[in-house]
This record gives structure tokens, C-alpha cells and sequence, in this order.
């Protein structure tokens, strides 16, 4: 195998056959999948057994990849969350850049599952375009979506798990070569924003931003996070 899939879980029943979908029908067929699972008290496991993937213990989200990528034997890692979506060549074309290019880490742009137009500005105008300007200084990426070197994960020591909010742009931030990646960008569940309010989500966000520049990492809970309890509205 040349790429370890990790996917931490806990009750993802209805989101992520369609993720295994997006593998299963992937150009790019040298990987394996390790779902992370936190105790789903649904359907999650047996369906991740169903695909053939491999089961370790999780937590939260630090927690649980930490764990998959341990057991991973591959040279490449790619971190997903369970509800994202992408197209069959995702894998191939944003790998390949990945190798070539020799980075550390890296990610891909977004794009949102939704119609609506804020959805579409945020990710498109905003999250994008600091995802852009940011990686040649402070490199950001959300856990939905990393490329890591299995080299890379052993010498950043994993996900920080005292970190209870933005421990995905703690793990990239010390990549010497860190890169937004030019292949299909992926696609990304609005289901945070339909329950916290997209307003709100805005706002915790800013703060989480301004707490982490000024005041650095953010543990103890300061800010709420809530993981596995985002249901589709």
C-alpha cells in the first residue's frame, strides 16, 4: 500500500457509506482505509467493515487519527472527516502532486454540499482564499481534509490532543514545505453551520482566529466543540 486513509467516527451511519462510495470508485486503487471509531452507537462500524476497512479505537478527533495513522503502514497519510465527497480522480491527481512536489503536508481547496449562496461565498471567497495567502507563513487546514508523510506525522508527534480546537492547523503549522494542493478540490457538509447558525459559526470562528494569534492554542474547552453531534437538519 502506498496511502493510509484515516477517518475518525462515532455515529456517521448516514454519511459515510457515501465517503466509502467516493473511495470505492477512486482511479487511484493503492490505499487503505482506517476508521477511527469513538463507540458509534449506530450502524458506523458494521458499515466501515462492509468496505473492508480496518478498525482501531478513537475519541476525539486529535485522538482518533492519532490512533489510525499509528497502525498505518504507508508512507502517505490522508486525514478525511466522514461527510465529505469528491470526485473519482481525487485522489490520483492531488497524490501525485503531493509526491512530486515533496511537501510535508498539505491540503485542497473546498467547496460546500449546498445552493445557497453565503455557503458558497464563505468557502469560496473566504475560506479559500486564506487557505491561499496563509500557507506561505502560517499554513491552515482543516482535519476534513490533510495530506501528511507518515516521515512528517512521526516527527510532529501526531495531533496535539490537549488542544480542543484547531489542533488540524496546530499539526500543519510546523511543516517546512507545506502546500494548498491544485487537484479536484473537496467537498465539504454545511451540517455545522445549519446548527450552530451560520452567523455564530462566524463568529466562533473569528474569536478561535484572534484567541490563537494573540493568546496561542486553545485547550480546556474555551471554545465548545461538539464531535459526532451534528446530525443532518
Amino acid at each position: 500500500m502506498k496511502l493510509s486513509i484515516v477517518i475518525p467516527t462515532l455515529n456517521e451511519e448516514e454519511f459515510l457509506p457515501t465517503l466509502l462510495s467516493c473511495l470505492k470508485h477512486q482511479t487511484f486503487k493503492d490505499f487503505e482505509v482506517i476508521v477511527a471509531d469513538a463507540g458509534s452507537k449506530d450502524d458506523t462500524v458494521n458499515i466501515a467493515k462492509s468496505f473492508g476497512a480496518r478498525i482501531v479505537k478513537g475519541g476525539l478527533p486529535s485522538v482518533a487519527r492519532n490512533n489510525g495513522a499509528k497502525v498505518a503502514n504507508t508512507p502517505y497519510i490522508l486525514f478525511l472527516d466522514a461527510d465529505v465527497s469528491f470526485k473519482n480522480d481525487f485522489i490520483e491527481k492531488n497524490l501525485e502532486e503531493f509526491v512530486k512536489r515533496r511537501l510535508d503536508a498539505a491540503t485542497t481547496y473546498v467547496m460546500p454540499m449546498s445552493s445557497r449562496t453565503f455557503d458558497k461565498i464563505i468557502h469560496r471567497d473566504y475560506w479559500n482564499l486564506l487557505y491561499f495567502i496563509n500557507q506561505y507563513f502560517s499554513p491552515l487546514a482543516a482535519g476534513f481534509c490533510i495530506f501528511s508523510t507518515k516521515k512528517y506525522f512521526k516527527e510532529r508527534g501526531g495531533f496535539d490532543p490537549t488542544i480542543t480546537l484547531g489542533e488540524d492547523h496546530n499539526f500543519v503549522m510546523k511543516a517546512k514545505w507545506f502546500r494548498i494542493l491544485h487537484g479536484p478540490k473537496i467537498k465539504v457538509n454545511v451540517r455545522r453551520l445549519d446548527k450552530e447558525g451560520r452567523l455564530n459559526f462566524i463568529m466562533k470562528m473569528f474569536y478561535a482566529f484572534i484567541y490563537r494569534t494573540f493568546l496561542g492554542e486553545i485547550r480546556k474547552n474555551k471554545i465548545k466543540y461538539e464531535f459526532g453531534e451534528f446530525k443532518d437538519s
